[in-house]
């Protein structure tokens, strides 16, 4: 299984879902970070047995983010809130099992908002890098 990820994220159970059919099904899934890996995109990757980045791929590490729009009474916001709260500590942990680094690192990530660069992720040991070349075709002009 490949997958071709450039996405900025999304909902946390989406990522939760794909992350959890791939370490279910025991696939030896490789993730390439084509573009961007932002948020919710980061649980799939890190499920990847292999990941590939370039120097121009990015990915965001960024504390959870919760809204709606719907009309939610104020005991249903509170424990959706500490529901929110769980979920994002639980995942934030399952991040640094799959990538097996601490979970400070990942806190540390989190918390500043960082953007962490494809080189930046293969020198951490959590990818390998790929050079894009020119190619034949384009050098024969």
């Amino acid at each position: 299984c490949i997958l071709y990820i450039d996405s900025p994220g999304g909902s946390p159970y989406t990522a939760t879902a794909l992350t959890s059919l791939i370490l279910l099904r025991g696939l030896r899934a490789t993730g390439i970070v084509a573009g961007e890996c932002s948020s919710a995109a980061l649980w799939p990757l890190a499920a990847c047995r292999r990941r590939l980045v370039t120097p121009f791929s990015v990915l965001l590490f960024h504390p959870m983010k919760w809204q709606s729009e719907e009309n939610v009474g104020l005991g249903e916001a509170a424990d959706w809130a500490r529901h929110f709260g769980q979920l994002e500590a639980s995942m934030d942990l399952l991040l640094a099992r799959l990538l097996g680094v601490s979970i400070d690192r990942i806190d540390a990530w989190v918390k500043a908002g960082r953007y962490v660069t494809g080189a930046e992720l293969a020198e951490g040991g959590l990818a390998e890098l790929v050079e894009l070349k020119a190619l034949d075709f384009l050098r024969r002009k």
